[in-house]
C-alpha cells in the first residue's frame, strides 16, 4: 500500500513537557510542582518533547494521509510544526502546564473527534487521560515518564509510530489495558506498590507493547535462586572497580549477602564490596566513574523485560557509553526469566539502543550459571 493509497485519519496528540525529567536526577517522578522544581534545581532536562520528534519522525512517511489535533504549545503544536506535519490546536500555549491542561485537551480532542489518541507521559499522564477518555476511543502511550507501569505504552517513540500506522491503516485488535500507578512519595522512601485505577482501550501488539510490571513471587526457590545469583556476582567483583547497581530485589540481594543496606528502588555505586553514595543520580554517577574502571549490574522489570530505560533513567545512555557494553551484568532469577521472550532497551539513544540489539546478552541466572537472551 502506498502513501498516496491511504484513506485519511485523524490522530490526537497531546504531550506532557515535564514527563520524566524527574528520572535522571534520581526523583522516581515529577508529580507536583514542588518535586518538579527540584528536578529543575538538580539540573534536569525535558525530554517528552525529544521523544515526540523521534515519533513524528518515524511516522513521517504517513504524514500527508494523517491530520493532526494538538495540545498548544509544547503539549503538541511545536513539535507538529517542526515535524511538518498538518495541524489543528487545541488550547492555549502556557509556560506551565498541568494535569488539568492534559485532562482539557484531551476531552476537547474526543469532542473533535480521533481515531486515535497519542500522548507522552507516564503514569501519571495516563492516569489524566483515562479520566478524560475512558473506553470512548483509543489511546496508545509513548513511554516518556519514570513510572511506566501500565499496560498502554509501546515500548519506544519508533514502535508506537509502526503501532499507530498498522492501528490505522492495518488490523490490530484493541484490548482494555490497564492503567497501574504508584504513590510517589512512597516510591521514594522503598516502597513499591502499585495499584490499578482503570482500563482505557489501546492496540495491542505483543512485541511492540510492553505490559503492565509484574513483581518478582518471593518463594523459598526465589529466594534461594537470588542468593546463589547475589554470591556469584560478589565472587566475581574486582578489587578498586566501581560498580553501578540498579534497582530491584535480585540486585538488592547483592547488598545484602555483603551486609551492606542497598536502595530497593534506587542506584547505588559499590567499591570494593562497600557501598559508596546510595540512591545516586546521573550527575552523580558520571561524577563517579570518571577515569575509573567500571561495570553495572542490572535486573530486567518482570513481565516488560526492560533492562534500561525504565526505572533506572539514571543509568543513562551517557553512562552507558562511558562504562561500555561489555562492562554489563544482567542478573535474573530463572522464573523472572521464563515470562519473558526477550529483554528490552530503551535509552532515549536509538544508536545505542541498536548496539544492544546486535549484541544480545548472557543472563547471570544462578551460581556459575549464564543464559542467552536476545534484545528486542
Amino acid at each position: 500500500m502506498t502513501e498516496n493509497s491511504l484513506s485519511t485519519k485523524t490522530v490526537g496528540l497531546i504531550i506532557n513537557p515535564i514527563a520524566g525529567m524527574g528520572g535522571a536526577v534520581g526523583l522516581k517522578g515529577t508529580d507536583g510542582k514542588a518535586i518538579l522544581n527540584q528536578a529543575i534545581a538538580l539540573g534536569a532536562k525535558p525530554i517528552a518533547t525529544q521523544r515526540a520528534e523521534t515519533f513524528l519522525a518515524a511516522l513521517s512517511p504517513a504524514r500527508k494521509s494523517l491530520n493532526l489535533i494538538v495540545g498548544a504549545g509544547d503539549m503538541g503544536q511545536k513539535q507538529a510544526e517542526k515535524c511538518g506535519f498538518t495541524f489543528k490546536v487545541i488550547g492555549e500555549a502556557k509556560g506551565e502546564t498541568t494535569s488539568e491542561d492534559t485532562q482539557t485537551i484531551a476531552k476537547a480532542i474526543v469532542d473533535v473527534g480521533v481515531d486515535l489518541l497519542v500522548y507522552f507521559g507516564g503514569d501519571g499522564t495516563t492516569r489524566d487521560i483515562m479520566k478524560s477518555v475512558g473506553l470512548n476511543v483509543p489511546v496508545l502511550g509513548v513511554p516518556t515518564g519514570v513510572k511506566m507501569h501500565s499496560a498502554v505504552f509501546a515500548v519506544s517513540p519508533q514502535a508506537a509510530a509502526r503501532v499507530s500506522v498498522t492501528y490505522l491503516w492495518g488490523n490490530l485488535p484493541l484490548r482494555e489495558a490497564e492503567v497501574m500507578d504508584v504513590d510517589e512519595a512512597e516510591f521514594r522512601q522503598g516502597h513499591l506498590s502499585a495499584r490499578l485505577y482503570g482500563y482505557v482501550l489501546s492496540p495491542f501488539e505483543p512485541h511492540l507493547i510492553q505490559g503492565n510490571k509484574m513483581a518478582s513471587p518471593m518463594t523459598e526457590n526465589e529466594v534461594e535462586n537470588q542468593a546463589a545469583i547475589a554470591l556469584y556476582v560478589i565472587e566475581e567483583m574486582k578489587p578498586s572497580f566501581l560498580y553501578i547497581v540498579g534497582p530491584g530485589t535480585t540486585t538488592r540481594t547483592v547488598g545484602d549477602l555483603l551486609d551492606q543496606k542497598k536502595t530497593l528502588l534506587g542506584v547505588d555505586l559499590f567499591q570494593d564490596k562497600i557501598i559508596i553514595a546510595k540512591d545516586t543520580n546521573e550527575k552523580q554517577i558520571l561524577q563517579a566513574i570518571n577515569g575509573k574502571p567500571t561495570r553495572i549490574i542490572v535486573t530486567p522489570i518482570g513481565g516488560q523485560g526492560f533492562i534500561f530505560g525504565r526505572g533506572n533513567q539514571q543509568i543513562s545512555s551517557k553512562v552507558i557509553r562511558q562504562v561500555g557494553l561489555d562492562n554489563i551484568i544482567v542478573i535474573s532469577t530463572k522464573s523472572k526469566l521464563d515470562r519473558l521472550e526477550s529483554l528490552r532497551v530503551d535509552t532515549g539513544d536509538t544508536e545505542l539502543d541498536e548496539q544492544f540489539r546486535s549484541n544480545g546478552f548472557r543472563v547471570v541466572v544462578d551460581y556459575k550459571t549464564t543464559r542467552e537472551m536476545k534484545i528486542e
